[in-house]
C-alpha cells in the first residue's frame, strides 16, 4: 500500500521548505520567486484621497562618485524614487526592470530616477558590475521627506510635477511595463 505522504506535490513541498532553510539557496530561490511574482505584478495610481503632497524637498544625497544632489533640483519633474539594498531578495528581483526604466529615461528632461540605498558605495559598485546595470545609485546624506515612510524595501514612489505622490509601491513589481511607462507619459506631459 502506497503512503499518502509520498505524493508527488507533499515531496516538492518538502523540497522547496528545505532549500529555503539551507542559508546559501534561501536568496536565490527568494529572488527567483519574487521575479515571478514581480513579473505579474505592476503598480497602479493612488486614489485621489490617498496621494500625499510632498510639502518638503530639503533632501541631499551623493551619486557613487561622492557628487551631491539636492532634491530641490527635482520640483517640477516627474521622479520615480526607489529605495532598495543589495542583500534585499525583492529588490535585486525587479533591479531589471529598474534598470531598464532606467535607460529609457535617463536622458529625459522632465524625468529623474533615484534608487536610494543605504549600502555602501563599492557594495553597490560590485552589485551593479556583477549584473551588468548601470543606473546610478544614491546614498541619503540628511533624512528624506516625511511623506516617503519609508519602514520596509524595496519601496518605489511615483512624484508627479506638482508634487504630489501619485504611486507608493513596497514590495517587488514590473517597472519597466507599459502601464508604468504610460503614467511617466501621462504625468510628463500634464501642465503644472
Amino acid at each position: 500500500m502506497k503512503s499518502k505522504f509520498l505524493k508527488p506535490s507533499n515531496i516538492v513541498y518538502v523540497v522547496v521548505i528545505a532549500l529555503l532553510i539551507i542559508p546559501q539557496t534561501r536568496q536565490p530561490i527568494q529572488i527567483m520567486l519574487h521575479k515571478g511574482l514581480s513579473a505579474i505584478s505592476t503598480p497602479s495610481t493612488l486614489d485621489k484621497d490617498e496621494q500625499k503632497q510632498l510639502s518638503d524637498y530639503n533632501w541631499s544625497l551623493i551619486d557613487e562618485n561622492g557628487k551631491g544632489f539636492n532634491f530641490e533640483a527635482a520640483k517640477g519633474k516627474v521622479v520615480v524614487i526607489n529605495f532598495w539594498a543589495t542583500w534585499c531578495p525583492p529588490c535585486i528581483a525587479e533591479m531589471p526592470s529598474l534598470d531598464n526604466l532606467y535607460l529609457e529615461y535617463k536622458d529625459h528632461k522632465d524625468v529623474v530616477l533615484l534608487y536610494v540605498t543605504n549600502d555602501a558605495p563599492q557594495k553597490t559598485q560590485r552589485f551593479k558590475k556583477k549584473n551588468g546595470y548601470q543606473f546610478e545609485v544614491f546614498r541619503p546624506v540628511t533624512a528624506y521627506p516625511e511623506a516617503f515612510d519609508v519602514n520596509t524595501i524595496p519601496r518605489t514612489f511615483i512624484v508627479d510635477k506638482s508634487g504630489t505622490i501619485v504611486l507608493d509601491k513596497t514590495g517587488a513589481a514590473n517597472w519597466n511595463s507599459k502601464a508604468i511607462k504610460q503614467i511617466i507619459t501621462t504625468l510628463v506631459e500634464t501642465k503644472m
